[in-house]
């Protein structure tokens, strides 16, 4: 279940970070609307590192698409190199 909270919660703002745990972050609302999320450094970490992958797969797909598609020995051989 999702920690969500007021951003007026933040006056006890020890309290709220003592909430924050890994793949728990915390949302803070204003005005009833989901404005901020407080999550730990090592997963904001994490999610940069998978965010940079997937533009690196997208970029790898685009690029198999135009120059074709490498079979498995081919791979191998060019490891092997």
């Amino acid at each position: 279940m999702p920690n969500i909270k007021p951003i007026s919660d933040l006056r006890n703002y020890t309290e709220v970070l003592n909430e924050v745990k890994e793949n728990s972050p915390v949302y803070l609302t204003r005005n009833g609307r989901g404005e901020y999320a407080i999550v730990k450094l090592s997963e904001l970490d994490k999610l940069k590192a998978v965010i940079r992958l997937l533009g690196q797969l997208e970029e790898s797909e685009k690029s198999a698409r135009e120059n074709g598609w490498l079979s498995a020995e081919d791979v191998e051989a060019k490891l092997r190199l």
